[in-house]
């Protein structure tokens, strides 16, 4: 019971997902779109030819009826109406005219007593009302309420042979306006019919449309899926619009630097391995050496063991080097920032390398143009910046020369240029030197030492302070690496 109650449970998940998973889906927009141009464009129409039926309906009625009440009122005159209500032709005129509008006449005389109302309910009693006083100032009101139903209008009778026509009455009408109002809800519930209709051919219409144009979209996950995992030489084309095609584009381009990561990652892993390995393969050659010998002199074996041991710090700076751009390679986030005075650290970095610049009879020079203090990574900008000055000495002249380190400053950045007067650095290799294990010449880089390491170190750093590094060299001729660090650190 409680697995098929648990099915139950995971079987909505799944409808509530993929309907919310449709619901999210650019054809349902684009149907729900079309639905709204459709329906909304047609509610509008609907409303204004509805509404524009009544009105016109509405002033045919009145001018119709205002026309017949006039005549009307010529002739109450010219019978003598108004005096003698009693005329059976007028009094027949007032019937049919409310016969066939509906209606009620009132006709009220100049002392605002009624004296004819076709319901025989008011006949006798007095009428005063502001439309009633305005008509007998000379103002024809007509209005039309529409919750009742009706069309009222005052009409004056006037007097034609005085000579200001004076007012002698007013005929207050009602008609009934019950017809229009069956006409306008069955206009109503046509277009209410119509926009069902409209809405049915949307959704049919919406969804083949939409069909249509999500097909290239789709083509282009389907491509996505069908790539294979290895990244092999593949790319994806779906042309059919503008946005398929750099959508597409841009996908190509990002697959392009995913191959060229994954070329980078498998050629670290084969650089990595291979110079792990060869300390290892020297030692295990050395052991070898003293294991079949017998009776090893005291000299030998200390010689064989000095080489293991080189052998071994050798692999012990390669471990620590990798494990240095291990941490380099982590979030920004891992900074220690604080504010440094660099003209001191660059002076300790100079004073850690003097021995060795003297050792290969090379000179330090520091020029501080300006007091420098900035936020940074006291540990890693060290490390960055010893790596270049000591690349700087062991690469530089055999016969002696120079290293220059320049630090400068502006409003935003710090400025340090290492600069020597070495062997320098062929132009097809200036691209490379930041590549992990990268050596321009590996024979006289493993008589020199270290592990190709050093440059990838200070690039890393550099870059997790948000700046730059770039080097400028010819052979024979020396290397100049130009560092811009901000000021201050932005996170």
């Amino acid at each position: 019971m409680y697995t098929r109650s648990g099915e139950l449970v995971t079987i909505s998940r799944v409808n509530l997902k993929g309907r919310w998973k449709f619901l999210r889906s650019l054809r349902f927009r684009i149907m729900l779109i079309m639905i709204l141009m459709g329906i909304i464009p047609t509610i509008v129409v609907e409303n204004v030819v509805v509404q524009s039926y009544e009105n016109r309906a509405v002033s045919q009625r009145s001018i119709i009826v205002k026309n017949q009440s006039d005549i009307l009122c010529n002739q109450l005159v010219s019978l003598g109406y108004m005096e003698d209500p009693a005329n059976e032709v007028i009094n027949g005129e007032f019937n049919m005219l409310t016969s066939i509008y509906g209606g009620r006449i009132l006709v009220i005389n100049k002392d605002y007593k009624v004296i004819r109302d076709t319901y025989d309910l008011d006949r006798g009693k007095y009428l005063i009302s502001q439309e009633v006083i305005d008509c007998f100032n000379g103002v024809e009101t007509s209005q039309y309420d529409e919750k009742n139903q009706y069309i009222e209008m005052t009409v004056k009778i006037s007097d034609p042979e005085s000579v200001n026509k004076d007012v002698v009455g007013v005929m207050l009408i009602s008609v009934s306006t019950l017809e229009i109002n069956t006409s306008r809800e069955i206009l109503e519930q046509k277009g209410t019919m119509i926009l069902a209709i409209i809405v049915v051919l949307i959704l049919v219409f919406g969804y083949v449309l939409s069909g249509i144009l999500v097909k290239p979209f789709q083509k282009i996950t389907r491509s996505i899926e069908e790539l294979t995992d290895g990244y092999l030489e593949e790319s994806i084309s779906v042309p059919d619009y503008l946005e398929t095609e750099l959508i597409t584009d841009a996908f190509n381009k990002m697959l392009s630097r995913v191959k060229t990561l994954d070329d980078s990652r498998q050629e670290f892993v084969s650089n990595v391995s291979h110079e792990l390995k060869t300390p290892l393969a020297s030692m295990k050659v050395l052991a070898d050496s003293l294991n079949m010998q017998e009776n090893v002199p005291v000299e030998q074996y200390q010689e064989f063991m000095q080489d293991i041991s080189e052998e071994i710090d050798r692999e012990n700076s390669i471990i620590t080097d990798l494990l240095s751009l291990v941490k380099m390679d982590k979030k920004a986030a891992d900074l220690n920032i604080e504010m440094t005075n660099i003209n001191e650290l660059l002076e300790l970095v100079l004073k850690r390398l003097r021995p060795i610049a003297s050792k290969q009879n090379v000179e330090l020079i520091l020029d501080s143009f300006r007091p420098v203090n900035a936020e940074i990574d006291q540990t890693k900008m060290t490390l960055a910046l010893s790596n270049l000055v000591e690349n700087a000495i062991k690469y530089n002249n055999p016969e002696g020369g120079w290293v220059r380190v320049s630090l400068n400053a502006d409003h935003k950045y710090f400025y340090v240029t290492v600069a020597d007067s070495g062997i320098g650095i062929p132009e097809e290799s200036l691209n490379h030197i930041f590549e992990r294990f990268y050596r321009v010449d590996k024979s006289h880089s493993r008589e020199i030492g270290g592990t190709g390491l050093g440059l990838a170190i200070s690039r890393s750093a550099i870059v997790m302070h948000r700046g730059a590094i770039k080097v400028y060299s010819k052979e024979n001729e020396g290397t100049t690496f130009s560092v811009r660090i901000p000021l201050v650190y932005i996170a």
